[in-house]
């Protein structure tokens, strides 16, 4: 089912003023997980804003268009935090904003190792009517999305959610797996998931002409994710989860595009979502208010 205009219209418009916005912007690169988190960190200094999207449409509910606005900041070479802002559109239920997300990544390894780790914390606030799918914990499915805007934006959920990241480059090809813990602060147990992913750039030797569409410019990968159940129902039993081909292309002096098609593999899952993920990178931004070295 197709949304109205006037009630995607916010999300177009936000798109559209992020591609206005920044036209100083340099290119960001990354895997092209859209899940799945790897080792790699923010450049210090520079700043990345992403525009995240996610569309499905629930079995019994209305389509809806989410969208996660990012500010990604390397505040040092073992530190990035980020800020998420997120808002959604469903048809026939109109446009609301659904809260913030505060992460923070810390590496304890710099330099290349066999295994990279990293450190994941992550403080949200968000209502019941967040459709994000950043992340799938616990008992998460499709029916937990049912329910109306206007009762799901009067549930507030202020969580802390950890990852453990791990992540290995291997003769172009990357590996990635990440552990996730997530607490809900308002006295509910534990909740866990699981997220792995696979990429590899379509070339590793740079182009000898100058091109967009070049292979080295151009990854594809695979991510699979799902719930593991909670503290006290630990396990597969009643959780939901998915296969995920990606793509990634990066236009040099440009923005950066991911792409992912996730499919679910249980009667819990969502049967298809669409992920769409457009990023810009300022190149030390943080010269913009101190002036250069």
């Amino acid at each position: 089912m197709q949304m109205t205009v006037n009630r995607s219209r916010v999300g177009y418009r936000l798109a559209a003023l992020l591609a206005a916005a920044v036209p100083i912007l340099l290119r960001a690169a990354d895997a092209p997980y859209l899940v799945t988190y790897t080792h790699q960190m923010e450049e210090p200094g520079n700043l990345e804003v992403a525009l995240n999207t996610v569309t499905a449409r629930p079995e019994g509910g209305n389509r809806f268009l989410n969208h996660l606005m990012e500010l990604e900041y390397g505040a040092t070479a073992w530190w990035t935090t980020e800020l998420y802002l997120s808002g959604q559109g469903t048809s026939h239920e109109g446009v609301v904003f659904t809260g913030y997300r505060w992460e923070n990544r810390f590496r304890p390894l710099l330099g290349e190792h066999w295994i990279n780790p990293v450190l994941y914390v992550e403080f949200s606030n968000t209502s019941g009517a967040d459709k994000s799918l950043k992340e799938i914990v616990g008992h998460d499915g499709f029916s937990n999305q049912l329910e109306p805007n206007d009762e799901t934006t009067q549930e507030h959920k202020r969580e802390i959610e950890t990852k453990l990241i791990l992540s290995s480059n291997v003769r172009g090809w990357n590996f990635s797996e990440n552990i996730i813990a997530e607490k809900n602060l308002a006295n509910e147990p534990w909740e866990f998931g699981y997220a792995v992913a696979v990429s590899r750039p379509l070339a590793l030797a740079a182009s000898s002409k100058r091109c967009v569409l070049c292979r080295e410019n151009l990854s594809a990968g695979l991510e699979m994710y799902g719930g593991l159940g909670t503290r006290h129902e630990f396990g597969l039993r009643d959780t939901s989860h998915y296969l995920a081909p990606a793509v990634g292309l990066r236009i040099p002096n440009g923005p950066s595009f991911k792409f992912s098609l996730s499919f679910g593999l249980n009667g819990n899952s969502y049967p298809v979502f669409f992920r769409f993920t457009m990023a810009y990178e300022v190149n030390q931004f943080r010269r913009l208010f101190r002036g250069k070295d």
